[in-house]
């Protein structure tokens, strides 16, 4: 049973998030430096060619693909829309399921332009950089819902939402540590997660090093729990994963652009035991 203060420490943590700002959030992260497609050292080429290799390598397959804190973005399923054909993306804010709405409806709106984003993966498929249009179409039309998630909570999505043996893959990125008040609060969300995932499925997980906040609008600043790659290692055994790949990404001086102060990110690869 959780404690008071690990009730405490939740609900102060749903309080930060209520002036988390979607447009604010994606300007800090997802314009260059920390999106330059022309640096093969840029931190989001890096976490796209992690989920390229990692949805092409064959093992990882089936017919649902959940998001587990999609946030406002959607880089993360831009490889998965190829192999899976119903893709889930979920998020506690509605602020955030509305800027997602923006976009899966094409009614303009959006925060983020992600045609780069678009191209960049066409690019590591091998396909034309014009294709964009094609592969927008395509995660449009197995994008079939945006949902309101609690991972702190046993059963984070509402039981009926899923097959009763539960997803084939999740992605999650940067959800899990930046809204935990601690370490055994992380490690607990990993477990509830992994209820959404049949046995055998994959967890694609990345998320943040040695990070200890980071702004989610102008004056928003939301505190995260410092990860090392030995306690992010520990957490998932201890929660019923099997490792099968992790790589490190260390921050070039000149993407610590005063938004946070990340160290490093780290990509996962693990099955449910």
């Amino acid at each position: 049973m959780e404690d008071k203060g690990t009730e405490t420490g939740v609900a102060a943590m749903a309080a930060c998030y209520q002036r988390f700002d979607p447009a604010a959030y994606l300007q800090y992260n997802y314009t260059p430096p920390r999106a330059d497609f022309e640096r093969k050292d840029s931190i989001v080429p890096w976490k796209l060619a992690c989920l390229h290799r990692a949805f092409t390598e064959g093992d990882v397959s089936g017919e649902l693909l959940v998001d587990i804190g999609s946030g406002p973005t959607l880089y993360q399923v831009l490889s998965g829309c190829e192999v899976f054909n119903q893709v889930l993306l979920t998020d506690f804010l509605e602020v955030n399921r509305q800027e997602l709405r923006h976009w899966l409806q094409d009614e303009g709106g959006c925060s983020l332009d992600w045609t780069p984003y678009l191209q960049h993966v066409c690019k590591l498929e091998g396909r034309r950089p014009s294709a964009w249009t094609e592969k927008a179409a395509k995660l449009r039309q197995v994008i079939t819902d945006i949902l309101p998630i609690d991972v702190h909570r046993p059963q984070p999505l509402d039981s009926d939402v899923l097959p009763s043996d539960g997803a084939d893959c999740l992605v999650s990125c940067f959800c899990l540590e930046s809204v935990s008040p601690d370490l055994p609060a992380f490690t607990r969300a990993l477990g509830h997660i992994g209820r959404l995932l049949r046995p055998g499925g994959h967890l694609l997980l990345i998320g943040a090093l040695g990070e200890s906040y980071y702004f989610g609008g102008p004056g928003v600043k939301i505190p995260v729990v410092p990860l090392n790659e030995a306690q992010v290692c520990a957490s998932l055994s201890e929660s019923g994963y099997t490792l099968i790949r992790l790589e490190v990404y260390t921050l070039p001086q000149d993407m610590r652009v005063g938004v946070d102060d990340v160290s490093g990110v780290f990509f996962v690869k693990a099955r449910k035991d």
